[in-house]
């Protein structure tokens, strides 16, 4: 009999459990440590923890929602409910030029 170690996706901690069964059939596993639940193995790409983490990422280089899709090859509504769940701190870059003027001592004639 051959078993092979499974690691948690999230923290690579090798205390895990059995945690029932996913409705596909993939069997759900606990982790001990972080109290995470994950599965082995994913039938669909865009549930994959390493997927969501990659469309944050990229999404933070500027790329749109069409172009995540299109690239990783999942849907547009994967993309955008993985955006609007995840809590991303958002800093404005460009700052507005505003020039500083200062009126001394100026009488307007009128």
């Amino acid at each position: 009999m051959i078993s092979k170690a499974i690691k948690c996706i999230h923290c690579e901690s090798k205390d895990i459990v059995k945690n029932g069964k996913h409705p596909n059939d993939k069997q759900r596993l606990k982790c001990k440590t972080c109290n995470k639940i994950f599965q082995e193995e994913y039938k669909n790409h865009g549930a994959k923890p390493q997927t969501k983490t990659l469309i944050v990422k990229i999404s933070l280089n500027g790329s749109g929602i069409r172009d995540i899709s299109r690239v990783l090859n999942i849907s547009q509504n994967t993309v955008l409910s993985t955006l609007k769940n995840q809590k991303i701190p958002y800093k404005h870059k460009s700052k507005v030029f505003r020039p500083k003027t200062t009126i001394k001592n100026q009488t307007l004639d009128g």
